[in-house]
């Protein structure tokens, strides 16, 4: 029997999607009639298996069914999800390819991606913000389409940023924006009074999905660059340097700095009592580093217990 309330399905699997699938569940107009997410994978060296946050989530609200197929595209799963009888599909941090018959509900998919499209489309765009140095970015709500972040927008909403922002910190704060754009835009959308318009493909950026080679601070790039990267490889791939002498050097947090006359690039030098990176341009000041194995510490601690690493090359 019909309620008034749009039959929903949210889609989704990491952090990002935990605020949305909680407002989805409160929203009056909302009947929420399952969840699809990721099934659970083995983490740590036990191999446990590990729930996505949003089933974990989804089992804490109680919602029902949830489903966790391993292709969202095989016809078995198509089914199970079309049982259901949705109207709308809401999807947040997915990462995986959706299949036509989701595209095609009768009040269609939306996708709540956290950039300015067409800006940073694709598998990290908050890693990519932080470090393009992006002044502003936000969420933004688009239709789904057959393409990647290539649907039209439904909703905005910009945030300026300060440029001291980690990527775990900006997650978490969009995350937040997004439930709250979400709870304005889903009852709007349904009764036909937003105006969706197309996004500039001539202005687009693409990301792609991290590697753990993009950790490594390579002094060929400039000290403010490396140090956006610490800030948006936070907390996978992290950053890193290898010393030689005392293996890897996980660098968790630095600042830019000037250089001196006698740098050379890519040696460490004396920053006072810690140590710096000299880069083609300018200085990475070490802040929280932690050898492989060991606990995290000041660089200035590192340099009591190791002062060779002052003029050591680094890789």
């Amino acid at each position: 029997m019909r309620t008034g309330r749009t039959r929903t399905l949210f889609i989704g699997s990491g952090g990002f999607g935990v605020e949305s699938l909680r407002t989805l569940a409160d929203l009056p107009s909302v009947d929420l009639v399952g969840v699809v997410t990721a099934p659970p994978r083995p983490a740590g060296r036990r191999g446990e298996l590990l729930q996505t946050a949003i089933q974990h989530e989804a089992h804490r609200l109680g919602i029902e069914p949830i489903l966790t197929p391993d292709r969202l595209r095989d016809p078995a799963a198509i089914a199970s999800i079309a049982a259901l009888g949705a109207e709308l599909g809401v999807l947040a941090d997915y990462g995986r390819i959706v299949p036509e018959p989701l595209l095609a509900l009768p009040h269609g998919a939306l996708n709540l991606h956290p950039s300015l499209l067409p800006r940073h489309r694709g598998a990290a765009p908050i890693p990519a913000t932080i470090l393009a140095g992006d002044r502003e970015t936000g969420v933004s709500i688009i239709r789904m389409d057959a393409g990647v972040d290539t649907g039209p927008i439904v909703a905005v909403d910009r945030v300026p940023l300060s440029g001291r922002e980690t990527a775990p910190e900006l997650e978490e704060r969009l995350a937040r924006v997004a439930a709250d754009l979400l709870a304005r835009t889903v009852p709007a959308w349904v009764r036909g009074e937003l105006q969706e318009r197309p996004q500039d493909d001539a202005a687009a950026s693409t990301t792609r999905p991290l590697q753990r080679s993009d950790g490594w601070l390579d002094p060929r790039r400039p000290a403010a660059e490396l140090e956006r990267a610490i800030r948006a490889y936070l907390p996978w791939p992290g950053t890193y340097l290898d010393t030689g002498m005392l293996g890897r050097l996980i660098v968790r947090s630095a600042v830019p700095g000037p250089s001196a006359s006698s740098d050379a690039p890519g040696h460490l030098v004396a920053q006072g009592d810690g140590l710096a990176l000299a880069t083609v341009d300018g200085r990475l000041v070490l802040g929280q580093v932690q050898l492989e194995g060991r606990r995290a510490m000041d660089a200035s601690t590192l340099r009591r217990g190791a002062p060779r690493l002052v003029g050591a090359a680094v890789a």
